[in-house]
């Protein structure tokens, strides 16, 4: 055989040899959603070459070219604004500024509660306090004396209402009281803990942690232990703390590694899942049932109004049951992070309300009473940390304040909590009184001329808009000058406590009007030419970053 011949025979075959492989990664790339988002490397080298550039006063207030007299109410109403709120709230102004200093995690909320071409000028003109002295009911106070009603939601963690988790941690504290903080020796209560998060998981042992963040990052070393793979499946958009696997893309200094992001409720990802071999586990959170695919809808990135979200449950739960089977298949560990969403759906977290079964789950949040906690249930084949016939060979994993027992002290007390007459009652008919309550809300507003909607999961809300607009973040400001307390995501994320009557929402009713209509009264929102629409706005925004870089 001459040389040509041979070479042609040993390409060939190193051609066949990758074809395999290619077509794996071609089946990868094609399970993944088209977005950035879907993208974490190239949503990674895209942030990095975005140009920071700020809009000065004209460009604030004319960044959508709208008409002298539109700006002029703008500029006007901007002013007022600020005024109302600067006064109001002088003296939590005060305290946040002084404290912004030391503070980062302030610095960086701060920064980034509007899309960053206006966040220097607004940060410059219109303050905000970031303190509270008390809170009672649906609301809190801040120091000036100010009452909000609190759609923040404490990040999740307010289920029930302050009041019961006051109450909460007090029966918690008196429990440990004795002890006190005696750690790695265990309080009896851990026992009970134990036993019903065993009953609620449906699953065979539990491990204690300090953070949802942190119980996620053992659920997962505990998947790959076992299944002895590397790779994390993760659905994108969908947030699992800000661990680096499960937080790939921007935000994250380091390269996506072993995480593959793939499309949500999708038949490509299922193929992935049917037919790769180094898959250990796939993540859930629950709460992307709400926007699928994307990101949380924080308001830094409200350019236009494209924003949508909406919950079918019926679609998720089919979803979530075909994610089972394909796991159970294929031995894959099915985790559900139910950090976020765990007991607020039900008194059994999302696997009751979805009627599916994890081989792992993670809680957090609203399960410390009001304390910071992260936990890991699982099956017993999973959560095993050592192999006693391969004694050096373990999966490690330790805390100094593990079962700290002031938070299961209050962890004790909350399980109780949950299973009285009273919390029942408020779980009774939950979903649809939510479901009312957004339905009742969007009627109102469409009543009153205002381009917004809202879409709701249960007591988690979203508001989209229906006119093309950037400046949709306004909203946030007006809801604050009206009463209502947003966390710093703003609009994309209202977080009702079920403790909220009808009467306590009725009121929200009237200010969500009350501040939609001031922000169209002072110009935000407009009557745009027919040609205006979010992808003009989109490209001139393109427009406008390619004249920054070039």
């Amino acid at each position: 055989m001459d040389d040509s011949l041979a070479w042609t025979v040993a390409g060939t075959a190193a051609l066949l040899a990758l074809l395999p492989k290619a077509k794996r990664r071609l089946e990868l790339s094609r399970a993944k959603h088209r977005s950035l988002t879907g993208h974490s490397r190239m949503a990674q080298r895209v942030a990095r070459l975005l140009p920071g550039y700020a809009y000065d006063e004209a460009g604030f207030f004319g960044s959508d070219a709208a008409p002298d007299e539109v700006q002029a109410r703008r500029r006007r109403g901007f002013a007022a604004l600020c005024e109302r709120l600067n006064s109001r709230h002088a003296q939590s102004i005060a305290w946040t500024a002084e404290v912004r200093e030391g503070l980062s995690d302030l610095q960086f909320t701060g920064a980034y509660r509007v899309p960053f071409q206006y966040s220097p000028y607004l940060r410059q003109h219109l303050k905000l306090g970031a303190v509270a002295v008390a809170s009672s009911g649906v609301s809190y106070t801040d120091l000036d004396g100010q009452v909000f009603d609190d759609l923040t939601g404490s990040y999740g963690v307010n289920v029930f209402g302050m009041d019961v988790y006051k109450r909460l941690i007090a029966e918690g504290s008196a429990t440990a009281q004795a002890l006190g903080p005696v750690l790695g020796t265990l309080h009896p209560c851990v026992a009970g803990n134990v036993a019903r998060l065993r009953k609620i998981s449906g699953l065979d042992e539990v491990s204690f942690h300090m953070s949802g963040t942190e119980a996620v990052m053992q659920a997962v070393r505990l998947a790959r232990y076992h299944t002895k793979r590397k790779n994390v499946v993760r659905f994108c958009g969908a947030y699992h703390g800000w661990w680096e696997d499960v937080q790939p893309g921007p935000g994250n200094p380091m390269p996506p590694r072993e995480t593959y992001t793939l499309q949500d409720m999708d038949p490509a990802a299922l193929h992935v899942l049917r037919t790769r071999k180094d898959i250990a586990v796939v993540l859930i959170n629950p709460l992307q049932a709400l926007h699928p695919n994307k990101a949380a809808p924080g308001d830094s990135s409200l350019v236009d109004s494209s924003r949508s979200a909406g919950f079918d449950r019926a679609a998720y739960t089919d979803w979530l049951k075909q994610l089972r089977q394909v796991c159970t298949e294929r031995g894959i560990v099915l985790l559900f992070d139910e950090v976020f969403l765990g007991f607020r759906l039900a008194p059994g977290g999302a696997q009751e309300y979805f009627g599916v079964q994890a081989d792992m789950v993670t809680y957090g949040k609203t399960l410390g009473g009001g304390l910071p906690v992260g936990v890991v249930c699982g099956r017993k084949d999973l959560m095993k940390r050592f192999r006693e016939d391969h004694p050096a060979d373990i999966c490690f994993a330790r805390g100094t304040f593990n079962a700290h027992p002031y938070v299961m002290g209050c962890m004790q007390a909350f399980l109780d909590y949950i299973e009285t007459d009273e919390a029942r009652a408020i779980y009774q008919g939950q979903d649809e009184r939510q479901n009312q309550r957004a339905a009742a809300l969007n009627l109102r507003l469409k009543e009153a001329g205002l381009p917004m909607q809202v879409a709701n999961m249960h007591s988690i809300w979203t508001v989209t808009y229906t006119a093309p607009s950037r400046y949709n973040w306004m909203l946030a400001f007006y809801l604050r000058e009206q009463g209502l307390a947003l966390s710093w995501v703003g609009s994309g994320r209202l977080i009702f406590s079920l403790n909220f009557s009808d009467a306590d929402f009725e009121r929200v009713t009237r200010r969500f009007v009350a501040a939609g209509l001031a922000m169209q009264a002072d110009g935000w929102w407009w009557e745009t030419p027919a040609e205006f629409s979010n992808k003009t706005i989109r490209r001139s925004l393109l427009k406008e970053v390619l004249g920054k870089l070039f």
